[in-house]
């Protein structure tokens, strides 16, 4: 069996196109597929002596467009917005032309001389050339034996549009004079009147909803996009014997293993690879997620498209292109993208059933007022009736109304819900895996405790007056602390500055990378950096209750830096992640919605602990890469559960990807927002139970809209094909039934958001 070959696939229009496309793939002989609606994309796995060009031509003989994906820098993009754009092109020519017809046809007011004439103008474009995806889509399905949305839709179109062409031309609707009134009377029906409106109408309704389906679905890619755009776009390499080598700029493609290349602070390090000089910090919240830099020298690995905050590197190149960190990190969301099951819809399930019981119910009149008699103007009229009541112009504003209500609602709050197959998501969800930094926590080094030794005075000559030992302790760790570039460095600079008010100046700066700082204020030698360091550098050891708080500081897994001056420790400085104001409030609120709250992390398992410990979490699982994520999310789902991941990283977006529902912070990086199923505007964990409790809100209005769409058609049936109902009270019937779904889908915009006291 080969590796998986993705196809993008055209033409599909609904959940039962991909599954009818899926059942013909794996009729192939030891073919194994998988057809995603929501990607446009089948994943076939290909026997010996299958090719690619035997799945391309089983789907095109199915009646679908395949073709390979061509490489992210090309295409794709573009034509998948080329699509969408002709989509709107479509929705717009058809409003314009569509809203006069029914303006004309509903208010006899308007109604001038051989105003008839000019409606069939304007509705015969929308019947044909508007509504020609369902058309085709229709045609389609009935080659195969199946039945659709788009079958409905078409079958309401052409019978509403087909009756008005036969009124017009050989009934009495085509006189001059004609006008049109509502009547519930069969008497005066039939061959007087036209139904253009109903067909233009439903075409607009109809592409509208396919066409901000569309609109979410270019998306689809955009995950990718982003991960090649992470990366470094040139680097500075050595060329040359050592000692003499010369620096050049190329770009990064021309970078092949064994290069050496330079990394200046703040450049991001162009691929993976060994450090062959240099010390630094290197900030690796690109895969690990978390805020703490990772400090590297000669010897240490470091990852492409991480980030050097600290000094000046030189590197060896080990891994380049499609071998590096950063595009496995790629694979693993386009898989898990991939891996998606299609999703059914509900009003496609339905219909499959629906069409062709109102084909029997619609051909059992017409043969029944025939048989009893009757006239074939009165037995066609009957029969159409039938048909034009069961036009699902209601079943199609069904989802794509509350869905606009419900996510325009979400936007205001901060929350965007990608698409109908995120609400089913929500519904299901059992367990829910948080990220640690930049979720639960601010994703920022702080300032969290001071600790002061018991020989630090009020002040010295210069500080201020009435200046606390606290206040001094931080005014000079502060002010040494003010010339590193290191998060933990301005973590101190900014706490004392807030806390202490404006620092001293400091000179003779000097950084010893990776352990701490030293610097002179106000006469004083100020050390700030970690207790090893002192003690094995400067000799200062701390004191029993400083030595006390570094165990405590320890044990919370925050980091622990000490401040000496004069050759003495004077205290200990808590530095750490902060957790976020609400985010113990949020856990409640997800506990209460009845899910299983989880933390997911790269950080260790002491840091884990103790911010679980805050949020009232008990299931903790630490030291997590990417590839862990993604795996703890599968065993999840393996054992039954359906989970939710929420993050905000690089490191999180294939886990986004792999869950059954994607919440990803708005404030995190493009990738993981591409990958998600739900993006949060304001970075708080109290708007992720908001968009739960949003979106199964949404989707329970979804399913209301659905039931009464069908419960109008399903009571008016009968009395159509009984006699009852002439064609124009059936369409208004119908319309009917679309005003009570919308009105239904407002009742939306009044959704709140859960209060919180920590807001």
């Amino acid at each position: 069996m080969s590796d998986p070959v993705d196809l993008l696939v055209g033409g599909m229009t609904c959940a039962s196109c991909a599954a009818r496309i899926e059942k013909k793939l794996n009729r192939l002989p030891g073919v194994e597929a998988t057809v995603n609606y929501a990607t446009d994309k089948a994943t076939v796995r290909l026997p010996a002596g299958t090719s690619v060009d035997d799945a391309i031509a089983t789907i095109v003989a199915t009646g679908y467009t395949a073709r390979l994906p061509a490489p992210p820098a090309e295409t794709i993009p573009v034509v998948l917005d080329a699509e969408t754009l002709a989509l709107r092109q479509r929705l717009l020519v058809s409003t314009a032309l569509a809203v006069p017809v029914t303006l004309l046809s509903m208010v006899p007011a308007l109604q001038f001389t051989n105003w008839q004439w000019l409606a069939l103008m304007l509705a015969a474009p929308v019947a044909v050339w508007g509504a020609w995806p369902f058309h085709r889509a229709a045609a389609l399905n009935a080659r195969h034996g199946a039945a659709s949305m788009d079958t409905l839709i078409s079958v309401g179109v052409l019978a509403a549009f087909g009756w008005s062409l036969y009124a017009l031309f050989l009934g009495d609707a085509g006189m001059t004079g004609m006008t049109m009134e509502f009547s519930f009377s069969m008497t005066g029906s039939g061959s007087t009147e036209i139904y253009l409106e109903v067909a233009a109408a439903v075409t607009v309704f109809i592409l509208a909803g396919r066409y901000f389906e569309a609109r979410a679905k270019t998306r689809s890619g955009a995950a990718l996009t982003a991960l090649v755009n992470l990366g470094a776009k040139d680097v500075a390499v050595l060329r040359g014997a050592p000692g003499t080598a010369l620096e050049r700029r190329i770009p990064i493609g021309e970078l092949v293993v064994g290069d050496v290349f330079v990394v200046r602070p703040g450049e991001k390090v162009a691929t993976d690879g060994v450090v062959v000089d240099g010390a630094s910090a290197i900030d690796t919240s690109l895969l690990t997620g978390e805020a703490v830099p990772v400090e590297v020298g000669p010897g240490d690995t470091v990852v492409g498209a991480t980030a050097n905050s600290g000094g000046r590197l030189t590197v060896r190149a080990t891994r380049v292109g499609a071998d590096t960190e950063l595009a496995r990190i790629g694979r693993l969301v386009e898989q898990a993208q991939s891996g998606k099951a299609p999703v059914q819809r509900l009003a496609d399930r339905v219909s499959a059933v629906f069409v062709p019981i109102v084909f029997v119910i619609a051909l059992g009149t017409l043969v029944t007022w025939l048989a009893l008699g009757a006239g074939a103007e009165q037995a066609f009229t009957a029969a159409v009736a039938t048909l034009i009541i069961a036009c699902p112009c209601a079943l199609g504003l069904a989802t794509p109304t509350a869905l606009l209500v419900g996510t325009g609602r979400g936007a205001q709050l901060g929350i965007l819900i990608r698409g109908p197959q995120t609400l089913e998501s929500t519904r299901k969800v059992d367990t829910i895996v948080l990220d640690k930094t930049g979720t639960v926590t601010t994703g920022r080094m702080a300032l969290l405790g001071v600790h002061v030794g018991a020989g630090v005075s009020a002040g010295t000559a210069d500080g201020p007056a009435g200046a606390t030992a606290e206040t001094e302790l931080l005014r000079l760790a502060g002010a040494a602390e003010a010339g590193s570039e290191h998060p933990i460095g301005l973590a101190i600079t900014n706490g004392a500055t807030d806390r202490a008010g404006v620092l001293p100046a400091a000179t003779a700066f000097a950084s010893a990378q990776g352990f701490g700082v030293q610097a002179s204020v106000e006469g004083h030698l100020v050390l700030v950096g970690r207790p090893r360091w002192l003690a094995d550098e400067w000799q200062v050891t701390l004191p029993a209750d400083l030595a006390a708080a570094l165990a405590g500081i320890e044990a919370r897994g925050q980091t622990a830096v000490a401040v000496a001056w004069d050759g003495a420790a004077k205290g200990i400085l808590a530095v750490a992640d902060e957790v976020k104001p609400t985010s113990a409030a949020a856990v409640a609120q997800l506990i209460a919605l009845g899910l299983t709250p989880m933390l997911l992390t790269g950080d260790n398992p002491t840091v884990a602990r103790a911010v679980a410990d805050q949020v009232s979490i008990t299931e903790v699982f630490a030291g997590m890469l990417p590839a862990d994520k993604v795996a703890r999310v599968q065993s999840l789902q393996a054992a039954g559960h359906v989970v939710a991941m929420v993050g905000d990283g690089v490191n999180d977006a294939a886990a986004l990807a792999a869950a059954d529902l994607g919440i990803a912070m708005g404030t995190g990086t493009d990738v993981a927002i591409e990958a998600s199923d739900i993006t949060l505007v304001r970075a708080d964990l109290l708007a992720v139970a908001d968009a739960i409790r949003l979106s199964r809100r949404t989707l329970g209005t979804i399913k209301a809209n659905l039931f009464w769409a069908f419960a109008y058609n399903v009571a008016a049936i009968p009395l159509a094909a009984l006699g009852l109902l002439n064609p124009l009270i059936a369409g208004a019937a119908m319309a009917l039934s679309s005003v009570f779904v919308v009105s239904n889908s407002l009742r939306l915009r009044g959704f709140r958001p859960a209060v919180s006291d920590a807001r």
